[in-house]
């Protein structure tokens, strides 16, 4: 069905990576106008109405709509951010924003690059599909929306948020479909395909922390704030809070296939830490304890001012990425914090919200579940979908606010190893095979079709 439509889908996402549409957190990155603009030319042709958006200069969003047959039926939104995080280029074997197609020791296909899986992979393959059902005369009972949004990689403001609060209307939807689920768990024959159906929730805090300035030649018993900083640092960095287990957490065990014993260990909050640590694998690490823990990241020191080597500073800020559990919001982020410093120290720190949007998370006896479900039995005929709850943020969150049911999806090789995959995200080396693209894109187009033909 979609194999001519592979080749357009690698060849358009190797143009997005080589646009390097960086979003670096501040409002002169990301340029995602240039992906935009790319985005925006193919996709639009007649009966296509085309909403764009450019709140800060060079940071462009648009939706495009084939309108529907009948106005009060389900719509289904497509959507895909246009930027992508930094990098840092020594760590990569390839050129990471050549959009290099690379056969791997296995002959495998490989699209490498900034955003071959966060998330220009799902945002190329979804205006391929739309193009393709336009071209062909497709005419949907509910409308179809397209929507290519910057900044989500930052937090949504100069993007889906934005659109959200001037033009809710134009981005309005039943359901929607985003990133980023289709990873395989289990053996042949008990096959479960996640979907993200539920997300963290996101929490950053600036904490600054004042001290005195002084000479850097004297700095026995000086106020030094980097000090203090690093004492913050330590104390979060050591912070173990309790797990807790959300209502997905049974489903997404049992997918896994575990022996008896460790499936046991893993959904006893007793245990599981224990178990957590012993676990060879530092991807499936690092997933299995943010899906059951609340999380503290230190990940940005900055000082106010021009840093000098002889002074000794008198501010410092500190970035923290917090990802909370189901039920934990402003109040119990400030908890955690007094828990993690003490009290002494915590009354050092003065704590700026940057965002403070608490979990999110759609249920799944919806049609466009079941679509879902019909369209990956086609290749996989095995296979069950699973309801994951996503440790990252997504745009969804911002879409179930207005009311969408909102699931991340696709569909990946079953030779991938989701924990091994889970790595290139932000990480080194990130890639996408070609065979990946070509299921996601079948799996769109099944889904369309069977969600909104008439």
């Amino acid at each position: 069905m979609a194999t001519d439509l592979t080749g357009d889908t690698v060849e358009l996402l190797q143009t997005l990576i080589r646009n390097e549409c960086v979003n670096d957190g501040t409002a002169e990155s990301g340029h995602e106008t240039r992906n935009s603009d790319v985005l925006q030319s193919y996709v639009e042709g007649p009966g296509v109405d085309i909403e764009r958006w450019e709140p800060t200069p060079d940071r462009a969003s648009f939706v495009a709509r084939l309108p529907g047959t009948d106005p009060t039926a389900p719509s289904l939104c497509l959507m895909g951010h246009t930027d992508v995080v930094p990098v840092n280029p020594e760590g990569w074997r390839n050129d990471p924003f050549g959009g290099e197609l690379i056969r791997d020791r296995d002959g495998q296909d490989e699209v490498w690059g900034r955003g071959a899986v966060d998330m220009l992979n799902l945002t190329s393959s979804m205006a391929v599909v739309f193009k393709s059902l336009v071209q062909r005369g497709f005419r949907p009972k509910g409308d179809l929306l397209y929507f290519a949004v910057a900044d989500e990689e930052a937090g949504s403001a100069h993007g889906a948020r934005w659109v959200a609060e001037q033009h809710p209307d134009a981005i309005r939807c039943t359901y929607l479909l985003t990133e980023s689920g289709g990873l395989h768990t289990g053996a042949e024959g008990q096959r479960s395909i996640g979907v993200n159906v539920a997300e963290k929730g996101v929490a950053w805090r600036r904490l600054r922390v004042r001290g005195t300035p002084g000479h850097g030649s004297m700095p026995f018993g000086s106020d030094n704030a980097l000090i203090t900083a690093a004492k913050v640092v330590s104390r979060l960095a050591d912070y173990q809070p309790t797990p807790r287990f959300h209502e997905l957490w049974r489903g997404q065990v049992d997918s896994l296939g575990l022996p008896d014993d460790m499936k046991a260990a893993m959904l006893d909050e007793n245990t599981i830490d224990a178990l957590l640590a012993d676990l060879p694998h530092p991807g499936a690490q690092r997933h299995f304890h943010a899906c059951t823990h609340t999380t503290f990241a230190p990940n940005v020191v900055s000082t106010v001012g021009q840093p000098k080597t002889n002074v000794i500073p008198d501010i410092v800020d500190l970035d923290i990425d917090i990802r909370t559990m189901p039920g934990e919001h402003t109040d119990e982020v400030t908890a955690h914090l007094r828990a993690a410093l003490g009290d002494e120290l915590f009354e050092r720190v003065e704590i700026e919200v940057l965002m403070d949007d608490s979990a999110s998370m759609s249920r799944t006896d919806t049609p466009l579940w079941d679509a879902l479900q019909r369209a990956v039995s086609v290749p996989f005929p095995d296979a069950r979908l699973n309801p994951q709850f996503t440790v990252g943020f997504t745009d969804a969150r911002v879409f179930r606010d207005l009311g969408a049911i909102s699931y991340g999806a696709g569909l990946f090789s079953p030779s991938l190893d989701p924990s091994e995959f889970g790595l290139r995200f932000h990480g080194h080396n990130e890639r996408v095979d070609v065979e990946s693209l070509r299921l996601t894109t079948e799996l769109w187009e099944r889904v369309i079709v069977d969600l909104l033909a008439q």
